[in-house]
């Protein structure tokens, strides 16, 4: 979400330094997110004022920007209110730097995914040069450092780990064992309507 906000924001000409103009963009954007609505391996589908961004959110000029913009008080303030309002709903797994911490603090289930620095700039790396990006190693290990540094030391919702939260390394494991192990975690709540709350510092 905070990316789609980014990536309107880019769109319209909007000057990422304009707290005030970036804060009415995020209250106006109408922004979705559903189950794949195309066959192109997304795992999901984003709106943003109903147009198809689900992969635009992952460009370069989006991955630079998204975290300033996501330390906005009044841009989180206003997703958390719409992330809220999904997660009320029950049956939901919510993935965010600071969704067990403040968007859901009572989730049922809390997750803190991790890995190391290096695992997380291949993953990304591997991720863009399939979708034919021109990045090189050093461009996504600056911008990983510089997310990380901006996202743990923002006053608004920093990153941090809930202390009721399970944390795997994923460093060492296959998409598959963290699944597996993740599921394992659910399974006895998934009779219930809570929600789960996923923070993460991957390369997703």
């Amino acid at each position: 979400m905070y990316r789609a906000v980014t990536w309107a924001a880019l769109e319209q000409g909007i000057a990422i330094e304009d707290e005030p103009a970036i804060t009415a963009l995020a209250q106006r954007l109408v922004i979705e997110v559903t189950p794949p609505t195309v066959l192109d391996n997304r795992q999901y589908t984003v709106l943003a004022d109903q147009v198809d961004i689900t992969w635009e959110i992952r460009e370069p000029r989006v991955n630079q920007h998204v975290s300033p913009v996501s330390a906005y008080p009044g841009v989180r303030a206003a997703l958390t209110i719409q992330q809220r309002r999904i997660g009320a709903q029950g049956g939901v797994v919510m993935v965010g730097r600071d969704i067990g911490t403040v968007v859901l603090p009572n989730a049922d289930l809390k997750i803190y995914l991790d890995a190391t620095l290096e695992e997380r700039i291949n993953r990304r790396l591997r991720e863009a040069l399939a979708r034919g990006m021109q990045l090189t190693y050093e461009d996504v290990k600056l911008d990983l450092q510089k997310r990380d540094r901006i996202d743990s030391t923002r006053a608004t919702a920093p990153l941090t780990i809930a202390p009721d939260a399970v944390v795997i390394d994923t460093t060492p494991l296959t998409i598959e064992a963290v699944v597996t192990r993740i599921e394992e975690l659910a399974r006895p709540l998934i009779a219930g309507a809570g929600g789960v709350g996923c923070a993460k510092r991957t390369a997703g």
